[in-house]
């Protein structure tokens, strides 16, 4: 007689075949053709197994190598449709903007934003909180020469903070973060922060440090496994604590805002915000709340600290490690604006620069796949069926990676921005802002900084790396690729 105690492990045995046997039939991939092509997916984890986890973009192209620009993969059970290179993102993106609008349900966003704000919500409160951001950044400034002269006295703020280095190593994360943050802090507060103020920094450390956990391994695990992995320890835990204490410190600003509000001087953008939700009609009823309120001030305050400041400090690391092409530049500010304080009409004059700071955003690749995106309809697309609802991820590092658009992909080369008589040409592939509807809303104001902020560094400093170092060019991948900590030395190039 068999004993209870082999019985067991044997039941469990049967019982654990029976129901991969069963995921199998239940999740077995769709056999209608139309769908986009992709790997063969495992019962519950799907394609996870076949990711480089450390670099997926290494996986993706490989996948696009076998079945082409537009190509599918399998999440756990969620099936998401990649578009791969220039043409099928801009195809998606652009010419059927309307049927690619919308943004994906993916759930560590979700439950941060509870579909909020503007980057993550859809519909309607999408629409009218996109069409009011985009009017109050104009009114404070965007596009326009008040900011201009905001960001240049910003500029005079980060000179001095960098000369009192008198030319020893430093590392320049905090002080390019808080010059950047300064700039879209005065437009939603109405003020700035002293360099090392505390609660910038601690403000600081809380997106950077979601930044690096929502590209990591942990989170792709919370997205596809959700309701099992939301009881467990990990790194989604620390996001939910950030972003708690991000929308804390918003929460209690507008609070204050409130006390002192004149309805017919508005200061900055939360002030707008606040006269809106006194107008007695269905819409602000309906959408100027304080949930909206908190994740528009926050969405903003990422997006306008995060990408510009990891850009110019991919700016300074790649001047330090190209010095023949810094010193070109330098050459060009020399002879366009001299002494002068850089203005932004200044960039039509300088091609050579405007093509280093381009080719600074494509080589940067600071955000390598944007959120995914979500079809609004039913639609064909390039000969296959995309499902309403359909999750699509278009991968921005395909597009400035490109070789048909790109002569030299791997490699950082202004010249990709330049013709043979030396003049800024743009380029298609050119889409670090991405494209249609949900093309950034900061991109005015993005570029403005970039210009100034980096013109008036190397008018100022010629950046080296420190006696005895290397410069290591290698990213941090995170869910946007940033320069790997190191320290510069800023050597002044003026008497004053």
């Amino acid at each position: 007689m068999i004993s209870p105690e082999v019985i067991t492990p044997v039941v469990f045995f049967v019982i654990f075949l029976f129901l991969v046997k069963l995921c199998s039939i239940l999740w077995k991939p769709s056999k209608n053709e139309k769908f986009p092509p992709g790997p063969n997916a495992l019962p519950l984890i799907g394609n996870l197994h076949i990711f480089d986890t450390k670099n997926p973009s290494k996986t993706f192209t490989q996948l696009s190598n076998t079945f082409g620009p537009v190509f599918s993969i399998q999440l756990g059970m969620q099936k998401v449709v990649v578009l791969y290179g220039c043409d099928a993102v801009k195809d998606a993106l652009v010419n059927h903007a309307e049927e690619f609008s919308d943004r994906a349900d993916i759930p560590i966003f979700t439950e941060t934003s509870n579909r909020y704000g503007i980057v993550f919500s859809n519909g309607e409160n999408w629409k009218v909180m996109r069409r009011f951001t985009l009017s109050k950044l104009k009114d404070f400034g965007m596009g326009k020469k008040s900011i201009e002269e905001r960001i240049n006295e910003e500029c005079d703020a980060l000179v001095q903070v960098f000369k009192s280095y008198e030319g020893q190593p430093f590392e320049n994360t905090d002080i390019i973060n808080t010059a950047v943050a300064n700039i879209i802090v005065s437009i939603l507060l109405g003020h700035r922060y002293e360099y090392g103020d505390p609660e910038l920094l601690k403000l600081m450390s809380l997106v950077e440090e979601n930044f690096k956990l929502l590209g990591s391994p942990m989170i792709l695990l919370y997205n596809t496994y959700p309701k099992l992995i939301r009881w467990l320890p990990g790194v989604h835990r620390t996001v939910f604590k950030n972003n708690s204490a991000l929308k804390y410190f918003i929460t209690e600003t507008f609070t204050k805002n409130k006390s002192r509000l004149d309805i017919n001087n508005p200061e900055n953008f939360i002030d707008a915000f606040l006269i809106k939700q006194l107008e007695k009609n269905p819409e602000s009823k309906q959408y100027f709340h304080n949930d909206n309120l908190t994740m528009l001030v926050s969405n903003l305050f990422v997006a306008g600290l995060e990408t510009t400041s990891t850009t110019l400090r991919w700016a300074l690391l790649l001047m330090m490690k190209y010095p023949e092409i810094q010193e070109k530049v330098q050459k060009e500010i020399d002879q366009v604006i001299g002494l002068r304080q850089p203005q932004v009409e200044h960039c039509k004059q300088m091609p050579y620069t405007d093509a280093v700071i381009h080719e600074i955003q494509r080589f940067g690749n600071i955000i390598p796949a944007i959120a995914p995106h979500a079809t609004t309809q039913d639609v064909m697309f390039r000969g296959f069926f995309l499902p309403k609802g359909t999750h699509v991820l278009p991968l921005l590092t395909s597009v400035l990676k490109d070789k048909n658009y790109f002569e030299r992909p791997d490699e950082f080369y202004p010249e990709h921005f330049l013709n043979s008589q030396g003049q800024f040409v743009k380029n298609e592939g050119f889409l670090p802002f991405s494209a249609g509807k949900r093309r950034c809303t900061g991109e005015i104001l993005a570029k403005a900084e970039l210009f100034l902020f980096f013109t008036r560094l190397l008018q100022n400093f010629t950046f080296q790396a420190p006696p005895g170092t290397m410069v290591d060019i290698t990213p941090v991948f995170g869910f946007t690729n940033a320069p790997m900590t190191h320290k510069m030395c800023a050597v002044q190039r003026h008497n004053d």
